[in-house]
């Protein structure tokens, strides 16, 4: 790293890039970059400053903690020895937070961002736009509908593009015949830079023609990637498990065998798999419900070895799991048609189940908010929402005639959506049914505040919201993002149109939406004009 001063500003570059962050401020004596946002204690002390958040203090501490720190570079003026000084008065505690706390405010490693809730803690977030207004807009060949991942200044996606022809699909549509697929694909991986959409790399993974078809709304690349920074996992359904280095090497890869999911009583009614992968510690670890098998995996991350795998017996299920962190034990949460069901991630033992009575489709993703266990969807029925507490052992349903639900914080047999996953911010429960009804509950006691169709005339919304800077967003089928202001009462901010049917979930990274359509990645910020 090289701190240079131009022009009464401080500019601050790894090697041969040199980025300018501002200036630099004295905080407490501590020289550091103003454009950054983080938390770091006294040298002294166990107090510590607020910073503004920016990517560059994570490669600071990053670089400060690594060997090659003895490399820095500064010149010899009086004002740098100083800062080289309060530079290295910093513990190495500090660093490590630096660099974690950067890391979690910045980064969306998975389906659904930070711990799969959907929410990242951002101000400055867009509001009104235009998709001719997007700060960049990278085009990706196929056809998929897998959300973006960003860690630090990378993007990933992934895509199918069909080599012998345009693959059929249809957003709107009732059928639910399964599209043959005879052609051949290539599965990729791409990696794109967050600031300007350009694209560092391109892998493909695969080539060939699938083992199982898919839905005419889905595609062949449904799952999302998931990435801890120093390794980025993906699941092409039937074509397999796929880890590469955040620099594109491929690492390894692991056949899953047939996974078929589709019509719970017919087998040949192959709808396409659309659960995404997940990082708990050394594991990645799958949930695959078909028709063929269904069972829990969990592989190791730097060489791919099976660890564990959990035979199932559920009926096929679209939905990802996630993982409770609790101060006793942590869970593996899963759900599905038969039950919701705790893991032990180190084991794959089984912990707990609660019933899902009469269900035979589920797709929505489990999530932990307010130290609960969120999880809703379901078909047929009225779709219930169901709030559980963790730390529960056996079989924890609710009994005939039973009054005590010790693991019930709150039940509701209606009100919970087909596809997209509901999100929790700011205490309210927004649920967005698949034609668009926007249901917001109090997260805590399951009291209705309000129920309002954000569109009429809207195709539906396969997306799950995401939310930020007092903002939900809701990513239509339509092509259009609706934004909702964050409360107790209904306020449409802005209707977006980007010109293309969106089914992927955004991400946020560093005050900019992520949004990927049928045909494009765009990356939106906030005009500040």
């Amino acid at each position: 790293m090289i701190l240079h001063r131009l022009k009464g500003r401080w500019y601050l570059g790894r090697f041969h890039t040199l980025s300018n962050i501002g200036g630099i401020s004295n905080l407490g004596n501590h020289f550091l970059p103003t454009d950054t946002r983080t938390f770091i204690p006294e040298p002294e002390t166990a107090g510590c400053h607020f910073i503004s958040q920016f990517t560059y203090a994570a490669q600071l501490a990053r670089d400060l903690a690594l060997p090659v720190a003895s490399s820095l570079l500064f010149a010899e003026t009086r004002d740098q020895k100083m800062i080289r000084g309060q530079l290295r008065k910093l513990r190495w505690p500090a660093l490590i937070l630096l660099a974690a706390a950067t890391a979690s405010a910045q980064n969306w490693p998975s389906f659904r961002g930070p711990n799969a809730a959907g929410v990242a803690d951002e101000r400055g977030l867009p509001t009104k736009w235009q998709s001719t207004s997007a700060r960049w807009k990278t085009p990706i060949p196929g056809l998929a509908h897998s959300s973006p991942v960003v860690w630090g200044e990378r993007v990933f996606i992934t895509t199918a593009v069909s080599i012998n022809s345009n693959p059929a699909f249809k957003a709107d549509t009732d059928d639910n015949d399964p599209v043959p697929e005879t052609g051949r694909y290539s599965w990729r991986i791409y990696c794109l830079d967050r600031q300007t959409g350009r694209i560092q790399w391109e892998r493909v993974a695969h080539e060939g023609v699938p083992r199982v078809k898919r839905h005419l709304k889905a595609s062949q690349a449904n799952s999302t990637p998931v990435t801890d920074g120093q390794y980025v996992v993906t699941v092409f359904a039937s074509e397999g498990l796929f880890c590469y280095d955040a620099e594109g090497r491929k690492l390894w890869q692991q056949d899953l065998g047939v996974l078929d999911p589709g019509l719970h009583d017919d087998p040949a009614v192959q709808w396409g798999y659309a659960s995404s992968p997940i990082i708990w510690k050394n594991l990645v670890i799958v949930q695959c419900d078909g028709h063929a098998q269904s069972f829990l995996s969990a592989f190791d991350l730097k060489s791919g070895n099976r660890v564990w795998s959990t035979p199932r017996g559920e009926l096929p299920s679209w939905s990802t799991p996630v993982i409770y962190q609790g101060k006793t034990r942590d869970e593996l949460i899963t759900n599905a048609p038969k039950f919701i069901r705790s893991y032990d991630p180190l084991t794959g033992k089984e912990l707990w189940r609660f019933a899902n009575s009469d269900l035979i489709v589920q797709v929505p993703a489990p999530f932990i908010a307010n130290d609960l266990i969120y999880l809703t969807g379901g078909w047929p029925g009225g779709r219930p929402i169901k709030v559980l507490k963790p730390g529960g052992s056996g079989d924890i349903s609710i009994k005939s005639g039973e009054r005590s639900r010790p693991y019930v914080t709150w039940l509701s047999e209606r009100g919970g959506p087909y596809v997209p996953t509901p999100i929790v911010y700011r205490d309210f429960l927004y649920v967005c049914g698949d034609r668009g009804v926007i249901t917001c509950i109090n997260a805590k006691t399951g009291e209705q505040l309000y129920q309002q169709r954000i569109n009429n005339q809207s195709i539906g919304f396969s997306a799950s919201p995401v939310a930020g800077d007092g903002k939900i967003y809701f990513a239509s089928e339509d092509g259009d993002v609706y934004v909702l202001r964050a409360g107790s009462a209904y306020q449409l901010l802005a209707v977006n149109p980007m010109g293309e049917p969106l089914i992927a979930t955004p991400a946020i990274s560093g005050g900019m939406l992520i949004v990927r359509g049928q045909h494009n990645v765009f990356g939106i910020t906030e005009d500040k004009k």
